[in-house]
């Protein structure tokens, strides 16, 4: 007995009808149950279309599921991790060499010039001084000197400030400067005018001018060579630091080699792959090039600025301080006691006091430790540099002396003997200060040779590594495609 399908159902066409409806190009009708073995779909229904991107990662997926296909990837991922290592190392390379480069070229030069700046300046009030005590007419050395100063201080601001960005805090300072020293000069020559016709107007001008320069020019000075010597600091910081970013990367890259290789032996039993060892080699080279390349340079900038800079540094200071220590001398002579301190002591007299204390200390045969002179001897790292150090030191306690003794002449109403043992051609105490100062800029000028070569030795040690590495980067990627390249021949 036979029974009708029931309302609503309908029998699944067979495949012979499938493929009449394909040989006409039409879509065969949908019934409920759809095509033998696919879901259901509703009528009018389209499939989703794939991106580009999930069937080309199917496609990855499958051919990793090879021996071929697990081959190229490493040989990609190995070629990658090498020129990722060489870009790195170049360019972590390129900003020490350039920070090098500013230590050589920019930052140590500008520091230089700002302490000389500062000297000038303290040299040029220095002479101001003394030659004010000369009498009416100033010695023509005194005045060569004093104008040699002045032009040095002139031409250095004009070269600090081309090379100084205008935003910067150092052009700030040489803004002060450079308006200030116009004033200054002025009122030296007031003094001067005055000195020459007997007024006593004359010293007022000369301390005025004093002032102006221990108030306004010198501490701008001071705060320009700071700002200069930070920078510097700085430039040493970005050299030495470490390219910890391109060590690892080249530790990694080592590592994915050695594991390439590894695997290579253990599925073909062969030693060695002539591609792999030129990329493992080429990798070692520019590793090792950059562990002893940075050392090398690290410890000549190390040099460089614990035996150069810093001894700069303090022998800088030591030079201006006994400048002004000079000045504030001679300007007691001058003031003859009418500018005290709060404590009513000659106030110039008790600068020169604070000065000689931060210079050598007080009392001993050596410079007493933390003085701006035994600091001096402590950086310096040889005989010659420490023997004009220790003769600046031996002079600087014979200056005491001889101020003493012309402080007591002065004491007793003789102010004429003061004068001469301050000013005289012998057994002065300016005698003294050109001795300390000669030695003092003796000992700077070996500490600059000193300085230059160190740091021509650790900025030196950076050639050739940045294209150095780039080039054995690219030897080391293309020895790794190729040694990959040769095992994926033996599969076709």
């Amino acid at each position: 007995m036979s029974y009708p399908p029931s309302a609503g159902s309908a029998a699944p066409p067979d495949r012979s009808t499938v493929a009449g409806y394909a040989a006409i190009g039409q879509q065969p009708p949908q019934g409920a149950h759809g095509l033998p073995g696919q879901t259901p779909q509703p009528p009018g229904h389209q499939p989703a279309r794939r991106s580009a991107f999930a069937e080309g990662l199917d496609r990855v997926r499958a051919s990793a599921g090879t021996e071929p296909g697990r081959l190229r990837i490493i040989g990609a991922v190995l070629a990658a991790l090498v020129v990722a290592f060489a870009a790195i190392t170049a360019w972590q390379v390129a900003d020490r060499a350039s920070a090098a480069d500013s230590v050589v070229e920019r930052s140590q030069p500008l520091s230089r010039d700002a302490a000389s700046i500062y000297r000038s300046l303290a040299d040029a009030d220095t002479t101001a001084a003394a030659g004010f005590l000369s009498g009416g007419q100033w010695p023509a050395e005194v005045t060569e000197r004093y104008e040699q100063d002045i032009d040095r201080a002139s031409k250095l601001l004009v070269k600090a400030a081309a090379n100084t960005d205008d935003s910067s805090a150092a052009q700030k300072q040489l803004t002060i400067i450079s308006d200030t020293l116009a004033d200054y000069t002025g009122l030296v020559e007031q003094a001067r005018a005055n000195n020459r016709q007997g007024l006593p107007l004359g010293g007022a001008y000369l301390r005025y001018a004093n002032k102006q320069m221990s108030e306004k020019l010198l501490p701008a000075a001071e705060k320009l060579y700071e700002t200069e010597t930070e920078q510097l600091d700085e430039d040493y910081n970005a050299a030495k630091s470490w390219p910890f970013l391109a060590l690892g990367a080249g530790i990694i890259a080592l590592g994915a080699l050695g594991w390439a290789q590894r695997r290579n032996y253990r599925r073909t039993n062969r030693v060695f792959n002539q591609g792999l060892i030129i990329a493992t080699a080429a990798t070692t080279v520019v590793l090792l090039w950059l562990a002893a390349g940075h050392t090398f340079a690290r410890s000549g900038l190390t040099e460089s600025d614990e035996h150069g800079a810093q001894s700069l540094q303090v022998l800088n200071e030591a030079r201006i301080g006994s400048l002004q220590a000079r000045a504030n001398e001679a300007l007691t002579s001058v003031s003859r006691g009418a500018v005290l301190d709060e404590k009513g002591n000659d106030a110039y007299e008790k600068r020169y006091q604070k000065g000689m204390s931060e210079l050598v200390g007080k009392g001993g045969k050596d410079a007493a430790p933390g003085s701006q002179l035994h600091e001096a001897m402590r950086l310096a790292d040889d005989g010659a540099g420490q023997t004009p150090v220790d003769k600046a030191g031996d002079w600087t306690r014979e200056w005491q002396k001889r101020h003493a003794t012309a402080r007591a002449a002065d004491d007793d109403g003789n102010y004429n003997s003061a004068v001469e043992k301050t000013i005289g051609k012998e057994n002065s105490t300016g005698e003294t200060f050109d001795k300390v100062d000669s030695f003092l800029a003796k000992a700077l000028a070996h500490e600059q040779a000193e300085f230059s070569a160190a740091a021509e030795d650790g900025r030196g040690a950076f050639t050739g590594l940045q294209w150095g590495a780039i080039v054995l980067g690219l030897l080391g990627a293309l020895g790794a495609l190729l040694g990959i390249g040769r095992r994926l021949s033996e599969y076709r």
